[in-house]
């Protein structure tokens, strides 16, 4: 199967592929090997509101949460079923010419692409800065993501207003920004009349099994993203969760998070830079961008010995000498700087 960046295939091609069971997993970005106790408790105890379906009060007050947490009104609020769903709603808007930046989280793009929408790809250069990218006039909807996968880079919040243009609708990914400290340089509090701002509870809760997620925007942008949806697009465990990691004591432990996220990640970064691994910076996520004189081959090393990364040359601007590798705590990073070091 052709998964070169560029073909349809490497669209869809994502980090979960690479992982599998056994495999020490530095491919997916999720963090923790399962949800929290208190939030299992939290599902757990929902479990006995299975045998009716998703209720309107129930979907309110999952949205109220989310419009608090970021200072919105709940109607500027969409639960989404994981981040992603908000992708594949997209083309709902009648955007006529779509442009996004990469190397970038390329589901987007499949979703425009299979819906028929032109899309012109803003390839950018290390260090990747939006400045260096220019956007077609004619692109009525432009999508960035913020800090952007898999490059680490966080872009300063004016950069990313500057996209702005009238008849234009601005998409901005922040699946990963609960795990920079303070959520600098989010929009997520911003209400903006062209604006869409897309979360995801996947990543920080380990809840990628239970797709969970939200957009933020004007309510008109929202009612246009809903015609044709199905009815009930969520399961209630799903509302419940998104409910509980939008209250004021989650949030708080998510920003807990990102604080040991970030002593980790300098803990990876000097250890990688010390066995000779070039490392994007800044890096801001909750994964980094590597290079190698032959990341190909280091890639199938680690899956020799048991652990799994992330090959990059399926994102458009990256080739095969590039790899992501997802943040883990010290004791993790051992294992895999070890294994480098065999090869180096």
């Amino acid at each position: 199967m052709d998964i070169r960046a560029g073909s349809r295939e490497s669209l869809r091609h994502h980090g979960d592929v690479e992982a599998g069971p056994g495999l020490l997993d530095f491919a997916v970005n999720v963090q923790g090997d399962g949800p929290p106790e208190w939030l299992r408790r939290r599902l757990a105890d929902a479990l006995g509101n299975l045998g009716t379906y998703p209720t309107v009060a129930a979907d309110l007050a999952a949205r109220t949460a989310v419009a608090e947490r970021h200072g919105r009104t709940p109607d500027e609020v969409l639960l989404l079923a994981g981040g992603a769903e908000g992708f594949s709603l997209l083309p709902r808007l009648g955007v006529r010419k779509a442009a996004l930046f990469h190397p970038s989280f390329t589901e987007p793009e499949w979703a425009l692409r299979e819906a028929g929408v032109p899309v012109t790809q803003v390839l950018l250069e290390d260090p990747y800065r939006l400045e260096d990218g220019a956007v077609p006039d004619s692109a009525d909807l432009v999508v960035v993501g913020n800090p952007t996968n898999p490059t680490s880079v966080l872009h300063p919040v004016e950069d990313i207003l500057r996209l702005r243009r009238p008849g234009r609708i601005l998409v901005v990914d922040e699946a990963f920004a609960d795990a920079v400290p303070g959520e600098v340089e989010s929009l997520a509090g911003l209400s903006l009349p062209d604006v869409l701002v897309l979360r995801s509870l996947t990543k920080t809760w380990a809840l990628a099994g239970l797709r969970c997620g939200y957009v933020l925007g004007p309510p008109g942008l929202l009612e246009r993203l809903q015609v044709g949806r199905a009815h009930w697009p969520l399961g209630s465990l799903q509302v419940e969760a998104i409910a509980a990691c939008s209250t004021a004591d989650a949030v708080a432990a998510a920003q807990d998070n990102a604080a040991l996220l970030g002593s980790w990640r300098e803990d990876m970064i000097r250890r990688l830079r010390d066995i000779g691994v070039a490392v994007h910076q800044p890096a801001s996520a909750p994964f980094l961008l590597l290079r190698l004189p032959d990341g190909e081959l280091m890639r199938k090393h680690l899956r020799e010995r048991g652990i799994a990364v992330r090959r990059c040359d399926t994102f458009p601007g990256l080739d095969g000498n590039s790899l992501r590798v997802a943040v883990r705590p010290p004791e993790r990073t051992e294992v895999l700087i070890d294994a480098m070091k065999e090869i180096l």
